[in-house]
């Protein structure tokens, strides 16, 4: 009688067992794209990690990140950072996937596929200086927030660990912008502006809506009547930031960074 008993409450075991792994949840076999977005806490540590992707606006923030270093010393006295710059010029939202997927070589320097890499913190900035300018505006905001979808998704699911941040740069001249650089009239200056806006607070937009952490140093670099301040752009070109736009960018992450990494 008592064999009989143990072998019923052993039947019921492995049936109970077996129900809870049918119902249990599976992890995705691939990325899929983020609705709503919860960042990971990162854990403490001696050191932090922290990749930069971008065009030239975050190219311009430099390889050893003189300014954010200098800010982050400054919240982090006994901390180490590792700061890559993956910033490069005259690339566009397209070209991102093949950044984190493969290695890459810019001005003669190789950089490894960004996935293959360890990071506590990736940095994904708008790249809308440079517009997917081959499309009608609303087509090509389309493929961006397509791409945004499927950039995002992809580093959530090789790096669900690691937190992904959103960066707003500082906001092209309607009256200056490329001054130096490109011959245009006064119209076409604004209408390159603006469409560079749009493709930035789309940028914007997509990390609101997905609820992504977002730097908004665009915001920033506005007056009150939305006019950009030309203070923060290069007068050599009135495209990249200037030194106090560098600083500008730079208080603005390591405030926010200042947020989530642990001292």
């Amino acid at each position: 009688m008592k064999y009989f008993v143990f072998l019923v409450f052993l039947a019921l075991a492995i049936i109970a067992t077996f129900t809870s792994q049918k119902q249990s949840p599976t992890p995705p076999s691939q990325p899929t794209p983020i609705d709503i977005y919860t960042p990971p806490t990162v854990a403490t540590s001696s050191s932090y990690t922290i990749i930069f992707l971008g065009d030239s606006m975050v190219e311009a923030l430099g390889d050893n990140f003189d300014s954010l270093r200098q800010l982050l010393k400054a919240h982090y006295p006994e901390k180490t950072f590792g700061l890559f710059n993956y910033g490069f010029g005259s690339t566009n939202i397209l070209s991102v996937e093949q950044r984190l997927t493969k290695d890459n070589e810019y001005l003669g320097k190789v950089y490894p596929a960004i996935l293959n890499r360890y990071f506590d913190v990736i940095i994904l900035e708008s790249m809308g200086n440079n517009p997917l300018s081959q499309y009608p505006i609303e087509e090509g905001l389309k493929i961006q927030t397509e791409t945004l979808q499927k950039v995002t998704s992809l580093i959530n699911f090789h790096h669900p660990q690691s937190v992904i941040v959103f960066l707003a740069t500082i906001a092209p001249s309607q009256t200056h912008y490329g001054r130096g650089v490109v011959d245009l009239s006064a119209g076409e200056r604004n209408s390159w502006a603006n469409e560079r806006r749009f493709y930035i607070e789309n940028h914007i937009n997509f990390a609101k809506i997905h609820h992504f952490p977002l730097i908004n140093v665009y915001e920033k670099s506005l007056d009150q009547n939305g006019t950009a301040l030309l203070k923060y752009l290069n007068p050599d070109n009135y495209i990249h930031p200037s030194r106090q736009g560098i600083e500008l960018i730079s208080q603005e992450i390591a405030d926010y960074l200042y947020q989530i990494l642990p001292q």
